[in-house]
C-alpha cells in the first residue's frame, strides 16, 4: 500500500511540475512544426524537419525545459556578486553540458527538492519514524545543497589541471608555427586544428571574439580572466607586452614555453618531495601493525610457552 501511495504522489509530484512550468516552447514547437510542414523557410521542410528529430534527447527536451525554468526562476533577483562569481565558476569549468547561470541555479533548486523529496520517500517505505524522516529529509537537502557545487569544483579542479599540463605543449607549437612564417593568429589556428583540451577550446572562443571586432589584447584578457590559472595569466600578460612593445612574438613564446617546463619540473620534484612524508600515515597505520604482529607473535607464544613450562617445574 505504502509503494502504491509513494508511485501515486510521484505521478502527482510529476503531474504539477509539468502544469506550474509548462515547456513554454510547446508553442513555439508546434508553431515550427507547422511552418515546417507548410514548406515556408530557406531550407527544405524535410531536412530541416529531420535535423530537428535527429538531435540528442537532452538538446530536445531537456535544455528547453531548463531554460523555461530559468526564465521564470528569474535569476536576477541573485547578487550580482553571486551571479558573478557563479558565472566564473561555470567559466573555469568550462560550461559543462552548455549550462548557463540560470540553468545550474534551476539545477542546483530542483536538487535541493528532489533529493529531500527521495530521501523521505525511501524512509516511508522502510518504515522509519518521524524524527528519522525528518533526519532523512535534511540529509537530501544537504546533499542537493552540495553535490552541484562539489561536481562544479571537481569539474574546475580538473580543467585547470589540464591546463597547466597542456599549455607548455600548446607553447611549443605556437614557437614552431610563428617561426615557421605563420602569423599568431594563423598559428592559433592551427593549435585549435591540431589539437583537443581546454586550452584549444579557450582559443576557439577567443578567435570567434577577435573575429567579431574584438581587439586581440582584450580577447585574450578575457581570457585570461576566464581561465584564472596563474601560468595562463602570465602567459596573456608577456603576449599583451610583447604586443604593445613590438618584440618578437617567437621570442617571447619561446621564453615562456621554457619556463613553464621548468616549472613543470619543479613541481614534480615538490610532489616527489612530498611523497615520503604522505606514505607515513599508511605506514604507520596499517603496515607497521601487521609488520609487528607478524614478527611479535611468534615470539610472544614462544615466551608464554616458556613461561608456562617454568611454572609447571
Amino acid at each position: 500500500m505504502e509503494i502504491v501511495l509513494l508511485i501515486f504522489g510521484s505521478i502527482l509530484v510529476f503531474a504539477l511540475i509539468i502544469v506550474m512550468f509548462p515547456s513554454g516552447s510547446q508553442t513555439d514547437i508546434q508553431a515550427r512544426l507547422a511552418q515546417l510542414d507548410s514548406g515556408e523557410g530557406s531550407a527544405p521542410a524535410q531536412i530541416i524537419k529531420d535535423e530537428e528529430l535527429n538531435k540528442p534527447f537532452v538538446d530536445r527536451v531537456i535544455r528547453p525545459f531548463l531554460a523555461n525554468l530559468a526564465g521564470k526562476g528569474d535569476p536576477k533577483q541573485m547578487k550580482k556578486s553571486q551571479k558573478n562569481s557563479l558565472r566564473k565558476m561555470l567559466a573555469q569549468a568550462g560550461y559543462p553540458g552548455g549550462l548557463t547561470v540560470g540553468e545550474f541555479v534551476v539545477v542546483q533548486n530542483l536538487l535541493r527538492v528532489v533529493l529531500p523529496a527521495l530521501c523521505i520517500a525511501f524512509g516511508m517505505v522502510a518504515g522509519y519514524k518521524l524524527n528519522q524522516l525528518t533526519f532523512a529529509g535534511l540529509f537530501g537537502f544537504v546533499l542537493g545543497w552540495l553535490i552541484p557545487r562539489f561536481y562544479l569544483q571537481s569539474k574546475i579542479s580538473g580543467r585547470l589541471h589540464g591546463i597547466q599540463r597542456q599549455l607548455p605543449d600548446v607553447l611549443d607549437l605556437l614557437t614552431v608555427a610563428v617561426e615557421a612564417g605563420l602569423g599568431f593568429d594563423a598559428a592559433c589556428d592551427k593549435v585549435v586544428e591540431k589539437m583537443r583540451g581546454p586550452i584549444p577550446d579557450e582559443f576557439s572562443l577567443t578567435l570567434r571574439q577577435m573575429r567579431m571586432g574584438q581587439s586581440r589584447r582584450d580577447a585574450f584578457k578575457d581570457m585570461g580572466d576566464r581561465v584564472g590559472h596563474p601560468d595562463m595569466s602570465s602567459f596573456v600578460s608577456a603576449l599583451i607586452q610583447a604586443d604593445q612593445l613590438g618584440v618578437s612574438i617567437g621570442q617571447i613564446l619561446r621564453i615562456q614555453s621554457e619556463q613553464l617546463r621548468e616549472k613543470r619540473r619543479q613541481r614534480a620534484e615538490e610532489e616527489a618531495a612530498k611523497a615520503p612524508v604522505k606514505m607515513m600515515i599508511p605506514l604507520v597505520f596499517f603496515i607497521f601493525p601487521n609488520v609487528g604482529i607478524v614478527i611479535g607473535c611468534p615470539a610472544l607464544f614462544q615466551i608464554i610457552e616458556e613461561l608456562s613450562k617454568s611454572g609447571l617445574q
